[in-house]
């Protein structure tokens, strides 16, 4: 990960002396390896850089082509090199190439199309004198960011995040309410691919690319994850092999570094599958052992802290908890994180920022996880999938499945009377709403929203309702095929929100991020698999546990309830810090006017105890809203 930043005066006036200076001081964090910026008259680039692949401790970026004068500035980890030197015809004895370079030559070849060829995680601009433009492209999965802004025929101008791109003093700084009140009701951070906290300043949508010149922005879509082939086997050991051998080069690619990785570990199957096969292939090159950063506690009695400490007696990792209850060393660099949010949404991510500061103080850069794991084995509603495929014969084994996962016999007939239900009735007439199921839905929202954070003056003028409605449309693949709907799983807003937290709490502390299950190549993989290979025996992943005999403990392997210590942290830090008590704090006079006035009451729950998750919400907005009071 490194930080990336450009601004071009589109009147082409030449820019003034070092005129990314805020935003690179902003940057350091992201890249504290070295700062470079190229500038040529209307036109400025910047990288802040984080070495964090053997190529880039060689590569110096901005990087300028001799005979095209194109510059690219690049945050990228390509995992095709090979493929794409072949492609190029680029000579390997001439030097060692980084990725800025190889995407710069893919575009002088390719155009646009570069992306197609490019397999990774990557944001980058490329200025071209010869078309008088600006080309962006941000990676398939949203693993590394973009954000812009764009004046017409004033100023276009871009950085790695939100909060460095308005230091400029040409970039809008205005608050973005309608964004406040999504903050606020939480529910809809990903109401759409684009909106930040403040106006006129967008986030680039993964798979996305734009090109910019003095006339116009256009913005289009690159990629869709689509179904492929259905893979057929005859055995599950040939599915739990083939499987295997993909996900294999998925992490394998994700540890090319000049030092050892490490990998946070929870007690699931996701990161600890992660882990299990990285402290594997280290140990087999001698690199090993692989560092492993957990949040627990000590409560034996909770399945989270036994699952955790299972998983820290995996074979060849170098294991390290962090304890919500001994948060003492940690505190001070907790407390400077929330006090400088990239994102109020970030709060609520502290036991994630704790991992992050361990590592960081361990000499980490680049830490793995299994964040995507749950939504690259999206299965959709079974159920419905195989009624609409008429797939009768699949009901009872849907039926068992769905009781033994969920423990209750009566879910068993649940299953046969929705089956039958869905059978029965005509299509036309299941999709029509009775007038009583939008009434109760009327009332649902309605509940919501006398019960929202938000004061009614701002749910009024940002319609909270709409913005609901937004979400819902945003989020939605119901007509869709089971294998498409699938797919919408995989790449689904929710995911992309959850991965770009993942991003600014790590870079907060100097640390890249690497999600072997958001690689295209396994999900495509994984996407061709039949249904009974993701949920089988009540068990959603059959095939990765399956895959994963021998390597993690079988309490790992086939547990199906998860507890998490998340919120244990956000307590502990909250009884820390005195100054953050309701009785304390002092908010600001706008988030005074974004929370309702008589928010007390929700502040307590039937039984009178204090609800932390309403008051933090509070709390972050106003940390962020001081830090950014300009």
């Amino acid at each position: 990960m490194s930080g990336i930043c450009g601004l071009w005066d589109l009147r082409g006036a030449a820019l003034p002396p070092d005129p990314l200076a805020p935003v690179m001081a902003r940057l350091r964090r992201r890249g504290p390896d070295g700062a470079e910026v190229w500038q040529d008259g209307a036109v400025a680039l910047g990288h802040a850089s984080l070495v964090t692949t053997p190529e880039a401790a060689l590569e110096q970026l901005p990087l300028r082509h001799g005979d095209t004068g194109c510059v690219i500035t690049a945050d990228a980890r390509l995992d095709n090199r090979e493929v794409l030197l072949t492609a190029l015809g680029l000579d390997r004895a001439g030097g060692v190439i980084g990725d800025g370079a190889l995407i710069l030559q893919a575009y002088l070849r390719w155009g646009e199309d570069c992306v197609d060829h490019l397999l990774g995680d990557f944001a980058f601009a490329i200025r071209d004198p010869r078309r008088n433009a600006v080309f962006c492209a941000r990676d398939h999965m949203g693993m590394r960011q973009l954000i812009y802004t764009y004046q017409p025929g004033r100023l276009f101008a871009f950085a790695t995040d939100a909060r460095a791109l308005v230091t400029l003093e040409t970039v809008p700084k205005r608050l973005n309410e309608a964004r406040v009140l999504d903050f606020l009701d939480f529910q809809l951070e990903p109401v759409d691919d684009e909106v930040t906290f403040f106006e006129e300043v967008l986030r680039l949508p993964p798979a996305h690319c734009l090109m910019v010149d003095a006339d116009d922005l256009r913005l289009r879509r690159t990629w869709r994850l689509e179904p492929e082939q259905p893979l057929r086997l005859s055995s599950d050991a040939e599915y739990a092999e083939a499987f295997t051998e993909v996900f294999t080069q998925a992490v394998r690619a994700r540890l090319r570094s000049p030092e050892t990785p490490g990998a946070m570990l929870s007690g699931g199957m996701d990161s600890g599958s992660v882990a299990a096969v990285a402290a594997g292939l280290l140990a087999e090159d001698g690199r090993g052992p692989l560092p492993t950063f957990s949040g627990t506690g000590p409560d034996v009695s909770r399945l989270e802290t036994r699952l955790v400490a299972a998983a820290m007696g995996l074979p060849d990792i170098a294991p390290t908890a962090v304890r919500h209850d001994d948060l003492g060393a940690l505190l001070p660099a907790l407390r400077a994180w929330i006090d400088d949010l990239d994102d109020p949404f970030d709060g609520h991510m502290t036991m994630i920022a704790a991992v992050y500061i361990t590592a960081a103080r361990a000499g980490v850069k680049v830490m793995l996880d299994g964040v995507g794991g749950d939504t690259a084995f999206s299965q959709g509603n079974v159920l419905r999938h195989a009624l609409a495929e008429r797939r009768i014969r699949d009901i009872p084994r849907i039926a068992r499945d769905t009781s033994l996962e969920t423990g209750r016999r009566r879910d068993f007939w649940l299953t046969f009377a929705q089956a039958g239900w869905g059978l029965l009735v005509p299509p036309a007439i299941r999709r029509q709403r009775t007038p009583l199921t939008a009434l109760r839905d009327r009332r649902r929202e309605h509940r919501h929203i006398e019960q929202s954070l938000a004061a009614p003056e701002l749910i009024a003028k940002h319609d909270l309702a709409g913005r609901r409605a937004r979400l819902v449309a945003h989020l939605k693949a119901h007509d869709l095929d089971q294998v498409a709907h699938r797919a919408a799983g995989m790449t689904s807003p929710n995911m992309i929100v959850g991965r770009e937290r993942y991003d600014r709490t790590a870079a907060a502390q100097g640390i890249e991020p690497r999600d072997p299950f958001c690689d295209i190549r396994l999900l495509s993989f994984i996407l061709s698999l039949p249904e009974t290979q993701l949920f089988r025996e009540g068990f959603r992943k059959y095939l990765l546990r399956r895959a994963m005999a021998g390597r993690l403990p079988d309490a790992i392997r086939w547990n199906r309830f998860r507890d998490h210590h998340g919120y244990d942290f956000n307590k502990a830090l909250f009884a820390a810090s005195p100054d953050l008590g309701h009785a304390v704090l002092s908010c600001h006079e706008f988030t005074q006017r974004m929370v309702r006035s008589d928010v007390a009451p929700l502040l307590c729950d039937r039984d009178n105890a204090w609800n932390l998750g309403l008051w933090s919400r509070i709390v972050f907005l106003d940390v962020w809203v001081k830090m950014n009071r300009h």
